[in-house]
């Protein structure tokens, strides 16, 4: 059956109505008796979207930032009395999205804007053992600057680029995921699949975007980890490809122009492999935090913290003495294999058993004994102490220091 034939001549209501339905618009058009007066024809959304002023519809993942800044909004938009005033379900002042000149590079913006961490991490400084000289410097570079901005102003601008690198398991993404905590702001996780793209020119849009956008929400931090698998050396010599150098460049070009900004934008960046970084990079990342392996306190405090309580005296001193070389990570699995040996002898009773204990009938698990830490200490090696030598002579070389 042919479609209905289309009158000739329209007007802008009709032609929006037509539209809507015909190509599936998730909006449902709503007239009123009136329009001989010619009262204007008002959309609403579908429940999964919310339109604002101009009629376009936000997707979910506008939708996401919106409640977030709805609900932090909220108390601000009462009456003093408590009670809401009529501004409380609009949208906020500021937009979600920054002007762009094409739908394509909005559509670029909105999947970077699925990077933004919604929510505390819940990672205090508190909750780091050790690492005093890296927390320190955070502190300086990032976390005074918000707090007092007064006193950063002129020759003592805040630091713009911050890198973290030390060997793997020693807390470089604990600390960022504390600055993201404590200085509550847009907190941007970037990995190299957020920015690079299969599509030719895409991945240097991408990182354009991902800079308008931090200083559209400034103050933010942008977070990249494993920066080496996104700006490694340059060089003729090396087999690089020709997209993989513009996104380079086009990083590079970015980072230098948060300098010339006044927004509070922070690029902070970790690796494990600080030596492969161009010098560019090196230049631009103004901060170089070591993140050693902890020292004979830390150490001591990880395992105050990790192993339950026990009735029995547990040979901290032993398994300090013990772990020299080993990062936070390998104390928490050697923790973890401590605490296996008590479940294990748990299992092996339950195994004998022909039929299934009741969970309410299970037994508890016993504590942890001497034996246990002695064979938790065979069974576990470390696994970032071989290169702990280069990590000390590139901070002697580039790293930044406290001088007491």
């Amino acid at each position: 059956m042919a479609d209905e034939p289309l009158p000739t001549r329209w007007s802008f209501q009709e032609f929006k109505l037509f539209y809507d339905s015909k190509f599936g618009r998730k909006r449902e058009a709503k007239a009123e008796d009136g329009a001989a007066n010619g009262q204007a024809v008002h959309s609403t959304t579908h429940s999964n979207g919310m339109s604002n002023g101009s009629g376009r519809v936000k997707n979910t993942s506008d939708l996401a930032i919106y409640e977030q800044f709805r609900n932090q909004d909220r108390n601000n938009l009462t009456h003093s009395n408590g009670v809401p005033s009529a501004g409380v379900d609009e949208l906020p002042q500021r937009s979600l999205l920054p002007p762009f000149e094409s739908a394509e590079v909005r559509a670029l913006a909105e999947s970077l804007s699925r990077d933004i961490i919604r929510g505390s991490p819940d990672v205090k400084w508190e909750s780091i053992k050790g690492l005093e000289n890296a927390k320190r410097l955070l502190k300086e570079a990032v976390v005074m600057p918000i707090k007092y901005p007064k006193y950063f102003t002129g020759l003592l601008t805040p630091w713009k680029g911050i890198l973290l690198f030390g060997p793997p398991g020693t807390g470089k993404t604990m600390l960022a995921k504390a600055v993201a905590t404590e200085c509550k702001t847009t907190f941007f996780n970037i990995s190299a699949s957020s920015i690079v793209s299969k599509w030719r020119g895409d991945s240097e849009k991408l990182v354009k975007v991902l800079f308008e956008l931090a200083r559209h929400h400034a103050p933010s931090t942008i977070f990249l980890d494993e920066i080496d698998a996104i700006i490694s050396q340059r060089g003729e010599g090396r087999s690089e490809h020709e997209a993989s150098r513009r996104l380079k460049t086009e990083l590079l070009i970015q980072m230098d122009g948060l300098t010339k900004t006044n927004e509070l934008v922070f690029v902070l960046a970790a690796t494990n492999l600080p030596w492969e970084l161009d010098a560019a990079m090196l230049r631009r990342l103004e901060k170089r935090i070591l993140v050693p392996l902890p020292e004979p306190e830390a150490r001591r405090a990880m395992f105050e913290e990790l192993l339950p309580p026990n009735p029995e005296e547990i040979p901290y001193d032993l398994l300090v003495e013990r772990t020299e070389g080993f990062s936070g990570s390998d104390i928490r699995l050697l923790c973890k294999e401590a605490a296996m040996q008590p479940l294990r002898r748990l299992m092996t009773i339950l195994e004998e058993k022909q039929e299934l204990v009741p969970e309410e009938e299970l037994p508890k698990v016993g504590p942890i004994t001497h034996g246990d830490v002695e064979v938790a200490l065979r069974n576990t090696r470390p696994s970032a102490h071989l290169h702990a030598h280069r990590y000390e002579k590139f901070n002697e070389d580039y790293g930044s220091q406290i001088l007491h």
